[in-house]
């Protein structure tokens, strides 16, 4: 299989996304294609046009720093974005590492248990390791076995509790995206992505942007069956020394409706009797 030009798709991808206004350029008459033309980034980057052409069509991997951040101020990427255009330049043929079974520490373990809020463990796939009975109950699709990219795109039950599904699930692409890096002709990657993006219009939408956004907490709603609209702050912390692995915790702030309905949750949780932890 020929090796995969991550590093043109992403420049086109991006270029496809700028308005010819927003880079400063007059526009007369009717435009065919969309956002900026090759010549116009290669002539406001400082390149020529028959280089940058070389660089979408994968003849030339390893344009210079200085080369990639005049790309990356012409196409308006952030910081997050212009460290992934550079990682995908630096980017190297690698030999496929066998998968191998991950295993969570057992100290998180015992922090999951322990917590009195919705936690799990996920990888760099955002395939689910570990969860404590209150984020099952908050979802049943965070559960051992279950990939959070997969459900938010194809579990109609997971999609009904983000009011805000749209921006959820381009959020989740673009972390995706960050969380894998390089690593884009991983054979789970490759399997994930193609399957969802058969399964899924708007998955294929959005994997197209290039969005890179780094895993970070943010403010988040649910909209629960049971106990209705939830206000959340959702924090991924990196495990040490795992190979990728995130503890994503969901809290609310202390004394507000959110927070007690989490613990009618829990309670909920403990009279179903299920197990503290899975995983």
């Amino acid at each position: 299989m020929a090796p995969t030009n991550a590093l043109g798709a992403y420049l086109r991808a991006r270029r496809e996304l700028v308005a010819p206004a927003d880079a400063g350029i007059r526009v007369t008459g009717v435009r065919r294609t969309p956002g900026l033309r090759r010549e116009e980034v290669a002539t406001l980057a400082g390149v020529s046009a028959d280089y940058y052409l070389r660089l979408e069509q994968g003849r030339d991997r390893n344009p210079s720093p200085q080369v990639l951040e005049a790309l990356a101020a012409v196409l308006r990427l952030d910081g997050a974005a212009t460290q992934y255009l550079l990682s995908l330049s630096a980017a190297r043929s690698k030999t496929a590492r066998r998968p191998r079974r991950e295993v969570v520490p057992v100290g998180i373990r015992q922090l999951l248990d322990a917590v009195n809020v919705p936690a799990f463990v996920e990888n760099r796939m955002f395939d689910v390791l570990a969860a404590n009975r209150l984020a099952t109950a908050v979802s049943p699709a965070i559960a051992v076995g279950e990939n959070r990219l997969r459900s938010v795109f194809l579990d109609p039950d997971e999609q009904d509790l983000h009011p805000d599904w749209d921006q959820v699930a381009g959020g989740m692409v673009a972390s995706f995206r960050a969380s894998i890096g390089t690593d884009v002709d991983d054979p789970r990657t490759l399997q994930l992505v193609g399957e969802l993006s058969l399964a899924s219009e708007p998955f294929r939408r959005f994997w197209g942007r290039h969005d890179v956004r780094p895993l970070s907490g943010a403010a988040m709603q649910l909209r629960h069956p049971q106990v209705g609209l939830l206000d959340l702050r959702r924090e991924k912390l990196a495990i040490g020394d795992s190979d990728g692995q995130l503890l994503a915790i969901y809290h609310a702030e202390p004394g507000s409706e959110t927070a007690r309905s989490l613990a009618l949750l829990g309670s909920l949780a403990v009279s179903a009797h299920l197990p503290l932890t899975h995983g």
